[in-house]
């Protein structure tokens, strides 16, 4: 049985399930679904086509749903998605999409986006991952499995950033950044490679060896695209994601290997 506050506001078209606690003058309208489980504290809003899976927990004052901050938005149907066991600290803002990304903002599952953390329009955010204080994605943006953002970073529109990578605290990213990668600064270069979380991910020295003395040839290279192309045929997965991700489709370009 869920546990409502009295002042808290909820739609008739909205779905509530199983043993969900909304806190006092919360405000859950449109059509959004919410999962078994969920805890949503005191002053939250959430609305439009959203669906949250279970066991996710919203702080006070999350704006969760509202429409696209995008001046092409003309109130289409657009789609939010969020998945299970996810932590929305206090001030959090998530957006549906829109239509020339496809109608909709997807969130994986267990991940921790810390106050004031920013997910824009047409956003596919995947698992495990760490949103710092205020860090912040523009629309169309694709964050990988296990990527960290640290606080007052920022990632410009239809950037990529690939699994495990790591962004630095203040960083301004405008380009995308590779797997396993570390990005730090104003228009942020890639520092190297994230070591402690891929010896955390248990990979091994050998593998994680092979994988840095690969961006050191590719990022050296007159041609990276070309370069990584040589490496396809490597028996490292880190490697093969690396090269998969420098060949697949782009919008922004490769943030630049900050120069030693």
């Amino acid at each position: 049985m869920s546990e409502v506050h009295k002042t808290a506001i909820i739609g008739d078209d909205c779905i509530i399930g199983n043993n969900v606690e909304i806190g006092a003058y919360s405000i859950i309208k449109d059509r959004v679904k919410i999962g078994n489980d969920t805890v949503i504290h005191p002053y939250v809003h959430i609305s439009g086509n959203t669906d949250i899976g279970k066991e996710n927990t919203f702080f006070q004052f999350c704006s969760i749903g509202s429409p696209p901050q995008d001046l092409k938005f003309n109130g289409e149907k657009s789609f939010l998605t969020i998945g299970d066991s996810n932590t929305f600290r206090e001030g959090c803002t998530v957006n549906p999409g829109t239509e020339g990304g496809g109608l909709n903002t997807e969130i994986g599952s267990n991940s921790l986006f810390m106050t004031g953390a920013h997910i824009a329009h047409d956003c596919i955010v995947g698992n495990n991952t760490v949103f710092a204080n205020q860090a912040t994605l523009g629309g169309h943006v694709v964050v990988g499995d296990n990527a960290i953002l640290g606080g007052l970073s920022a990632v410009h529109q239809f950037c990529r950033i690939g699994d495990l990578a790591m962004i630095g605290g203040l960083s301004a990213v405008h380009n995308d950044v590779i797997p396993y990668g570390l990005v730090s600064g104003n228009r942020a270069k890639l520092d190297g490679v994230n070591l402690i979380g891929l010896k955390r991910a248990s990979h091994s020295a050998k593998k994680i060896k092979e994988f840095s003395k690969a961006i050191n040839i590719i990022f050296s290279s007159n041609s990276i695209e070309s370069k990584s192309i040589e490496f396809k045929d490597s028996t490292n997965e880190l490697v093969i994601k690396l090269c998969t991700f420098i060949t697949g489709e782009s919008n922004r370009g490769l943030c630049p290997y900050a120069k030693k």
